[in-house]
């Protein structure tokens, strides 16, 4: 197959425009593609044998990629949102078997067909805001059997609606109630079974670890991180959220493609995240549905030239929404970010987020994945909520059905 998207008013993030990082709208361009690639990028391409494509001078910019959710799960948390606005705190509600526990009850209880079902709709409402690929973590199962059936149940996704997947394992999110006074014994299970049985099915692209003091410790994140990368799997962090653990400094050091949330991030964390190339996955809705203070060191991360993500955090409990460009509004309402900032945040370096590098610019040798909108500039993607402008979502090419 081959392609040539005209009349783009197109917005790359690649840096081979000068001084702008790709975030320029680049008027009239035109993208060649071929066999899902995009072979060439220009204003004054070659036609001959491509299927010509006019985008009608409609901003054109990567595919949106929401590079940390939750999005399988059974169960409601509404009450839990009741008792915070009375007081409770997401720790208090911990400690009473609510919380993450209280999903976990419900998803071991559903069966992989019922909670693709529930997942579709939440899928849905994402790829509608311009989103062309998806993670997706398990956590809510936290036996062997229930980890494996949220990951099935996760891959299956893009059978029912068009969009790339990419899984990660969070056995590694809270203890069990069958293990809550043996927490080396329950990681034991993680790394002995859980992450090889995941490995052998290929299930999994990435393990996850909640490193915190309500969830597990730096010592016990490095065990399964260095289980995970013997299997081949990249490794990301849950980190430095609701205090500071030094959990994203050990995983930067070990590999971790992300570290996310970091509202409680250091001097001596940016430094180190800054050295190994991780990225700062900002998730502004879980800070604005809990009502949080502490903010995420920005300054301090773009003064070190980390690159930060923007994801939604879709989960239950502590960020219930499917809205990428809702985020991007928190991310400059609540944190600062600028427009080039956040658009950076759900393509170049979400794909850094997810280890996806031939996602998230629009360049020679990276997948075609497009969103087309109907705005004039990119700053119109993070200003207005609601109403989503999109116009066309295309995936390798082709025109998903959205």
């Amino acid at each position: 197959m081959k392609r040539m998207f005209t009349d783009c008013r197109l917005v790359s993030m690649h840096t081979s425009i000068e001084h702008t990082g790709g975030f320029q709208v680049v008027e009239n361009a035109m993208i060649a593609v071929e066999n899902g690639v995009i072979s060439a990028v220009g204003t004054d391409l070659p036609t001959d044998g491509f299927e010509c494509l006019c985008m009608a001078h409609r901003l054109v910019t990567p595919g949106f990629i929401d590079s940390h959710t939750h999005l399988v799960f059974a169960g409601d948390r509404a009450t839990e949102f009741e008792q915070r606005l009375n007081g409770a705190s997401y720790q208090d509600i911990a400690k009473q078997g609510g919380g993450i526990l209280s999903t976990v009850a419900a998803t071991r209880k559903a069966s992989m067909e019922h909670l693709i079902e529930l997942a579709i709709p939440r899928a849905l409402s994402l790829v509608s805001d311009g989103v062309t690929t998806i993670e997706i973590k398990s956590g809510y199962g936290l036996t062997v059997a229930d980890e494996l059936k949220m990951l099935r149940a996760a891959n299956a996704i893009s059978q029912h609606v068009d969009v790339n997947i990419t899984t990660t394992l969070l056995g590694a999110h809270a203890l069990p109630p069958e293990y809550q006074h043996n927490a080396e014994a329950y990681i034991d299970l993680v790394c002995n079974e859980m992450i090889p049985a995941a490995a052998e099915e290929n299930l999994a692209d990435a393990v996850d670890v909640f490193c915190e003091t309500m969830a597990f410790t730096p010592a016990q994140m490095a065990r399964v991180f260095d289980t995970a990368l013997k299997h081949g799997l990249r490794i990301k962090g849950h980190t430095e959220q609701l205090s500071n653990q030094g959990g994203s400094a050990l995983a930067a050091s070990m590999g971790a493609v992300s570290v996310d949330h970091i509202e409680y991030l250091d001097d001596i964390g940016v430094k180190t995240l800054a050295e190994y190339g991780t990225v700062a996955t900002l998730l502004p809705g879980a800070f604005y549905f809990l009502r949080e203070t502490q903010m995420p060191p920005i300054d301090l991360l773009r003064a070190n030239h980390v690159p930060m993500a923007v994801a939604t955090d879709f989960n239950p409990g502590t960020s219930p929404f499917a809205r990428l460009t809702l985020m991007m509004n928190m991310a400059s309402t609540l944190f600062g970010l600028t427009t080039k900032e956040t658009l950076y945040g759900v393509t170049r370096h979400a794909a850094q987020a997810v280890g996806m590098l031939t996602k998230g610019q629009i360049t020679s040798g990276f997948d075609a994945d497009f969103a087309v909108w109907d705005v004039q500039t990119p700053a119109a993607l993070s200003y207005q909520i609601g109403l989503s402008p999109l116009h066309a979502r295309y995936l390798k090419g082709v025109k998903a059905n959205d």
